[in-house]
């Protein structure tokens, strides 16, 4: 479980989140929504610890980061997986010393012990026999699963992703948000999920944080979200490509 607790954040004189508070779920799929500048990946790397907030606490479990020695933040960052936008593969490397790498850093294992981790993540996103390929040959779909292989291969207790489905077509994006919703069920994870995909919102929304301006204006479930009489929500979700083209296909239907 991880709670923010009447955060903010500023830029200069810019207020990017004020006040935020909310609870992220363990075992769930919780996704942070909204416009573009409402705050999304600001929340997100707040948590993660790459910006500081101006006030408020974040906790994970009942642990506040402010009051984290050394220590125990080097531990925090040991049970942090992250999935970013991009992938954020190294182009340099093949895929298994990609997923190896969080191995390298954080644990004392000999190599063969590591490889055997890296082929374990691998096989568990379908990708086996892969390891000695590069990321420019493989599809983008495949460099998502990638990411994913390496953001759980330390097994962490929090998984954090930043727009996975950017870039892909439908029906991949399907799979990897399927993907992400089984890792976070079969190994109790919470996980945090920023996104604007409404397809993401249907099949995986388990727990919805919804920001607009840096506030939060609502919360709640995908079968929630559809029931809500909030004028932002509702605007949100019913101005989506996904929704337009549903609204088509029921008035030509009539």
């Amino acid at each position: 479980m991880i709670k923010v607790d009447n955060i903010t954040k500023s830029f200069g004189a810019d207020e990017v989140l004020k006040g935020i508070s909310a609870t992220f779920e363990k075992g769930k799929t919780n996704l942070i929504i909204g416009r573009s500048g409402s705050g999304k990946t600001v929340i997100l790397k707040c948590m993660i610890g790459l910006f500081t907030t101006n006030s408020g606490e974040i906790f994970f479990e009942d642990q506040a980061i402010s009051k984290m020695d050394i220590g125990a933040q080097r531990t925090l960052r040991e049970d942090i997986g992250m999935l970013f936008q991009g992938g954020a593969l190294f182009d340099s490397m093949n895929i298994e010393d990609n997923v190896m790498f969080p191995l390298r850093m954080f644990s004392n294992d000999k190599r063969p012990e590591m490889l055997k981790r890296v082929n374990e993540v691998l096989k568990r996103v379908d990708l086996e026999n892969v390891n000695h390929k590069f990321p420019s040959e493989i599809s983008g779909g495949m460099k998502k699963r990638v990411s994913i292989a390496r953001a759980i291969v330390n097994n962490p207790k929090y998984l954090f992703c930043d727009e996975p489905n950017s870039g892909l077509d439908p029906k991949t994006a399907t799979v990897i948000d399927q993907l992400i919703q089984d890792i976070t069920k079969e190994n109790n994870i919470t996980t945090i999920v920023v996104t604007h995909d409404m397809n993401s919102v249907m099949e995986i929304g388990e727990k919805i944080v919804f920001l607009k301006n840096g506030t939060l204006v609502w919360q709640g479930s995908n079968q929630e979200i559809f029931k809500t009489d909030n004028k932002d929500v509702t605007d949100f979700v019913y101005s989506s490509d996904l929704f337009k083209k549903i609204r088509n296909i029921q008035i030509k239907e009539h």
